[in-house]
């Protein structure tokens, strides 16, 4: 693997960082994290991971040549303007910003090597989705680099940009969905009478048992609730009654509202 530096030492670096390491493709030593002030972030990134951390913008462009833009998006404009002058044909940027493209980028910088990336936040735990798209500039070698790199986060997919709306819909905004759908479970629980940090355990180790069936079964959602809902049963009566609230049509409506909203802040 490249030489690899980051900019910005939030939660989603962290969140790479430690998956990089924990996969063994970086040594902690080996990762460069910029940072505009030393303490108290970088201070306690550097002593929480091992990484070598910097306060000098021209670290990241001499030492490193994967680099990955960890920062807030009202950021980008004033730090890509200050990055300008040290890129080269070599650095390949990554970044992970939402509402950011990459032709707003290439306004900034011009033609260059960019992946755009939309990680989740259950990359914290080693379990994100990551979508990859690439800018023409990107060799395929590259681009399955990038891959690699967020595959130690849990999954990543080559996506075309015109599809980071709707994978901010289904993956990146979702899973607070998924958190109202365990707290909602939790609550029928409770109000049948189970303790509630017992009702959360259930209904959080359902829904991962169910998403890892959909995973490593390969069969179609559809076809795994059929087979949980018995002619005349509890379950068919319990998904009966979640059509008849228009869970479904709700479920569709909140990915396509991200995805709008997505657009909008592009």
């Amino acid at each position: 693997m490249r030489k690899i530096a980051f900019l910005g030492a939030g939660n989603m670096a962290k969140a790479i960082i430690n998956g990089l390491i924990a996969a063994k493709l970086y040594e902690p030593a080996e990762i460069l994290v910029y940072n505009h002030r030393y303490e108290p972030t970088l201070a306690q990134l550097e002593k929480e991971t091992g990484i070598t951390g910097t306060t000098k913008l021209v670290d990241v462009t001499e030492k490193g040549e994967i680099l990955v833009l960890a920062v807030k998006p009202f950021v980008f404009p004033r730090l890509l303007a200050d990055l300008k002058a040290g890129l080269t044909e070599d650095h390949l940027l990554v970044s992970i910003a939402a509402g950011v493209t990459i032709a707003q980028m290439e306004e900034i910088i011009g033609a260059h090597k960019i992946v755009r990336v939309m990680p989740n936040t259950p990359a914290l735990v080693g379990e994100g989705m990551s979508s990859i798209s690439p800018n023409g500039q990107v060799t395929e070698a590259e681009a399955n680099e990038v891959k690699q790199l967020f595959e130690s986060l849990g999954k990543a997919e080559q996506v075309p940009e015109s599809m980071i709306d709707a994978v901010i819909g289904v993956s990146g905004s979702s899973p607070a969905y998924t958190y109202l759908f365990i707290e909602a479970l939790a609550d029928g629980a409770v109000a049948e009478g189970m303790p509630r940090p017992m009702a959360y355990e259930f209904a959080a180790q359902a829904v991962l048992g169910a998403a890892k069936m959909v995973l490593e079964t390969k069969e179609h959602p559809g076809v795994l609730k059929d087979r949980v809902s018995s002619p005349g049963g509890t379950t068919i009566q319990a998904v009966k009654t979640l059509e008849e609230n228009g869970f479904r049509a709700a479920v569709i409506k909140a990915v396509q509202v991200a995805a709008d909203k997505s657009r909008e802040m592009s």
